[in-house]
């Protein structure tokens, strides 16, 4: 009877103390499981993104208006600047110089010096070449790159027209001796001349058939680029010193001391309209 009831108590003894077991945490996969295409824990940390962090290219905002350079001459200049394909700009002065800068620096690239004051704007020719004339009577051929003088061409008078070049290479400039000249442009042998009523301060203009335009005296000339013979004339009733502006319709407009500008048939020389 006494180890039965010693039994009893026993068996209600580990009873009353049985606990269920404690199930292990699962491991974290997402923190301490190895990559397996590495072998790098995934708690690598993070490279940073040097695209993002790269600083952006500082940008030069240039003004409109403001002056990037500029070239002292030792004279006014009344001369209209040429530019040429390389960029090279070309202009005269009073100071009996031709200049040609660079158009970027504005670094003096060479200058020639005529024998006289340049009013005269540079014309550019297909090959490089640079004419100007001079108040020294004189038409210059000078090569573009070197400044050196290819050629000069003597007229009997001053010069303050601007020389035209035609599509064959010829080169056409008015002078204070009365006459428009055609010059070969690559020997400065003279083709012909032309006499006109008085002094000749118009440049030239070349029509898209070969035709020559220029003012003189009252009277605006239309002239056969080939053989200096006279196609037409027109009246104003002043000087012509404007040089004149032919249309895509063959339009020839200029100006006259008359106050006037004037639209001419480039054909018949007839008046389109006169302002």
């Amino acid at each position: 009877m006494r180890a039965t009831i010693i039994l009893a108590a026993l068996t209600l003894s580990l009873g009353c103390g049985k606990k269920e077991p404690v199930q292990p945490s699962a491991p974290n996969t997402e923190t301490t499981k190895p990559e397996k295409e590495t072998g790098k824990e995934a708690t690598q940390p993070t490279t940073p993104d040097t695209k993002a962090a790269k600083p952006e290219p500082t940008k030069v905002k240039v003004t409109a208006g403001v002056k990037l350079w500029e070239f002292e001459t030792g004279g006014d200049v009344p001369s209209s600047p040429a530019i040429g394909s390389d960029g090279t700009v070309y202009v005269g002065s009073d100071d009996k110089k031709l200049y040609a800068i660079n158009g970027k620096s504005g670094v003096k690239l060479w200058e020639f010096e005529p024998g006289g004051i340049v009013l005269s704007s540079p014309a550019i020719g297909a090959d490089g070449t640079v004419y100007i004339a001079s108040y020294d009577k004189k038409l210059y051929a000078i090569h573009g790159k070197s400044g050196v003088k290819l050629w000069e061409f003597e007229t009997g008078g001053l010069v303050r027209s601007s020389p035209a070049i035609g599509s064959d290479g010829t080169v056409y400039v008015g002078s204070h001796d009365k006459k428009l000249y055609a010059i070969n442009g690559e020997s400065g042998v003279k083709l012909w001349e032309f006499e006109t009523g008085g002094l000749v301060v118009s440049s030239p203009a070349i029509g898209s058939d070969g035709t020559v335009y220029v003012g003189s005296g009252f009277t605006l000339y239309a002239i056969n680029g080939q053989s200096g013979v006279q196609l037409w004339e027109f009246e104003t009733k002043g000087d012509v010193e404007s040089s004149p502006a032919i249309g895509s319709d063959g339009t020839v407009y200029v100006g006259s001391f008359d106050r006037k500008l004037y639209a001419i048939n480039g054909e018949s020389g007839g008046q389109a309209m006169g302002i």
